[in-house]
């Protein structure tokens, strides 16, 4: 019976999951502008500092209730809303939906240990307030198939409100970029990651002059599947210490298709 709830909540939306209305470019670059509204189950998470709300992680709307992000953006101490249907955050054009999330409502993977992103678990879920009114603008992702592990050089794209570089600016639009995977094989070789900091929960992506960086954790690996829909596979998790976009030290995602039965689980026990 769980293993049949989560294709039954991203069934719910009549518009079903990973079929934009707006398509993606899908140019090789450093980094682009995405299309307005062509990634619509990209969240922003968004904390209360100061009397106002601002951007801190991204995340992926898996059911009209449910996003998913990264253990590492949740602090007990923070207040959180999501927002949906986001592009640019320097203008409100209309197609914003801000929900809040109550504290008791969010589910931090029980392995998950904040100093040590590299022991994995690097997932959390956050049940909405209320179920998102989904639309052209707002769609549900697609979680991939359990277990599936993509090949070496698979094309998939991050997206995400993060720097620009190390250390730079925060864009308002929403970017992406092209990661191809970098396989275990590769990823756990020692002048790369190495065998310690990357398990086979992950997945590396990208490297070099391609990252994530500060402001995308807990958004999505968008990777398009034989369907033709697109697969949430990663979420963002982290980069080195050297920098965004540091040669041989690709992206860190946690792999979701590890975690597929704790997805389950945690939904099921708190529908």
């Amino acid at each position: 019976m769980l293993r049949l709830l989560i294709p039954v909540l991203l069934a719910a939306g009549a518009l079903g999951c990973g079929t934009p209305v707006y398509n993606p470019h899908t140019r090789v670059v450093n980094g682009e502008d995405a299309v307005p509204y062509s990634w619509p189950w990209q969240i922003s998470l968004q904390y209360l500092r100061d009397g106002a709300f601002q951007h801190t992680c991204g995340g992926t709307l898996i059911a009209p209730n449910w996003v998913m992000t990264a253990a590492h953006c949740i602090s007990a101490s923070r207040t959180y809303e999501v927002v949906l249907g986001e592009y640019d955050m320097s203008e409100a054009d209309g197609s914003e939906q801000r929900i809040p999330v109550n504290p008791n409502d969010i589910f931090v993977h029980p392995g998950w240990i904040s100093i040590c992103a590299a022991c994995g678990n690097d997932i959390a879920l956050l049940k909405l307030s209320r179920s998102a009114e989904l639309s052209d603008k707002v769609q549900l992702g697609c979680l991939p198939p359990p277990g599936e592990v993509l090949p070496d050089g698979y094309p998939c794209y991050i997206s995400g409100w993060g720097r620009l570089s190390t250390g730079g600016p925060l864009p308002a639009k929403l970017q992406q970029a092209l990661l191809p995977v970098v396989d275990y094989e590769h990823c756990s070789q020692s002048d790369w990651w190495g065998p310690i900091a990357i398990r086979k929960s992950m997945i590396c992506a990208g490297g070099d002059i391609r990252a994530g960086c500060n402001g995308d954790s807990g958004g999505p690996l968008n990777c398009l599947a034989s369907d033709g829909r697109w697969q949430v596979h990663g979420i963002a998790s982290f980069v080195s210490a050297l920098g965004c976009n540091a040669l041989k030290k690709p992206t860190v995602f946690t792999r979701v298709s590890a975690f597929d039965d704790w997805i389950e689980e945690t939904i099921a026990k708190n529908a």
